[in-house]
């Protein structure tokens, strides 16, 4: 990082490079920026950048991962653009090194890419957890999965929880916003809440907690994180990020779908970069597959809403990835004869 830049919040930045863009562009323009942004703060908060100037080609790469694993590739090529556009006005007022903006790469469009919408879908939830119950029961990436399954919870979320948070007596798991701590939920005090796992779905994460492969230790705080990193202590939300994408990799519990070898994928191995398989699925996306698959079985939109920490407006728009047929059909069931 440069001596001669000047410290800017990701949070402020954003908000002076839209009123810069405010007089010389349309309402309907500037709210399309503004939402584009937004993804980029929420990378920010995930990924702990608290300065502006701190960001690198890499981080960047980062960032056009973690988007590229939830959306369509034409709708990342139209965010990256105003993500550049942000990134050469905050080079001008010394805020990031001069040149980020040309590490912004978007992915190239493969044929149908308009059509493609990413989630993590039932059928590729149940092979790759019917695998792990068989093959690695109690794991990490056993336990990850099936949390995230079967809550929906945000990355910051399973970031946040301890062993203590299990709730036995409930079978649910206690969700809690502790910023005093060194951990936060996105929507604050106002994301708090018990999340019912169920019989078998809690028995998962007690066993795992019991596994002896499982890594033990405290934070500095003191508490003992669920999802522990190797050395014990609290994982990042970009280490939990890697675990969610290559547990997830289809050659993990099936066979490549891209003709592919573990030895030869780019996507594989200790270096590689977990994003480069074409069927990875961030944790963004496993988010929306599931609350997609609670509609899907007749969950009031009421109870996914509190549920998964989400405003019925943003599901709508957002999470539910539910053709129109299938809504259709989902109130057919409660309409009378």
């Amino acid at each position: 990082m440069s001596e001669d830049l000047d410290p800017l919040t990701p949070s402020e930045g954003v908000d002076r490079f839209l009123s810069h863009r405010e007089p010389s562009v349309r309402k309907s323009t500037l709210q399309n920026a503004r939402t584009r942004l937004n993804y980029f703060l929420e990378w920010c908060d995930d990924a702990e950048i608290e300065d502006l100037n701190t960001l690198s080609g890499r981080d960047m790469a980062e960032f056009v991962a973690w988007r590229r694993g939830d959306i369509k590739p034409i709708t990342l090529q139209k965010q990256l653009s105003t993500i550049r556009q942000a990134c050469r006005w905050w080079a001008d007022i010394d805020a990031v090194e001069d040149g980020l903006a040309e590490t912004v790469h978007a992915p190239e469009l493969p044929d149908g890419a308009e059509s493609r919408d990413v989630h993590l879908d039932p059928d590729r939830a149940e092979r790759a957890l019917a695998y792990y119950e068989t093959h690695h029961y109690a794991s990490r990436d056993h336990a990850l999965i099936a949390l995230m399954w079967r809550t929906g919870l945000r990355r910051g979320a399973i970031r946040s929880l301890d062993v203590d948070d299990l709730l036995a007596e409930g079978h649910a798991v206690n969700v809690r916003h502790r910023i005093d701590q060194g951990t936060k939920l996105k929507n604050g005090k106002a994301g708090e809440r018990w999340v019912y796992l169920g019989p078998q779905w809690f028995q998962i994460l007690d066993d795992y907690v019991s596994n002896p492969d499982r890594p033990t230790g405290t934070d500095e705080y003191g508490r003992e994180p669920l999802f522990p990193a190797q050395g014990g202590g609290r994982p990042s939300a970009q280490t939990i990020y890697k675990w969610v994408m290559r547990a997830l990799h289809p050659c993990t519990y099936g066979e490549c779908p891209h003709d592919r070898t573990p030895a030869t994928c780019d996507a594989r191995g200790r270096d590689s970069n977990v994003a480069d398989c074409p069927s990875s699925r961030s944790p963004h996306a496993v988010r929306r597959g599931a609350i997609t698959h609670h509609l899907h079985q007749d969950t009031p939109p009421e109870t996914v809403s509190e549920r998964m920490d989400v405003s019925l407006d943003v599901l709508y728009q957002h999470y539910d990835a539910r053709t129109e047929r299938e809504k259709m059909d989902v109130r057919v069931n409660h309409l009378p004869e």
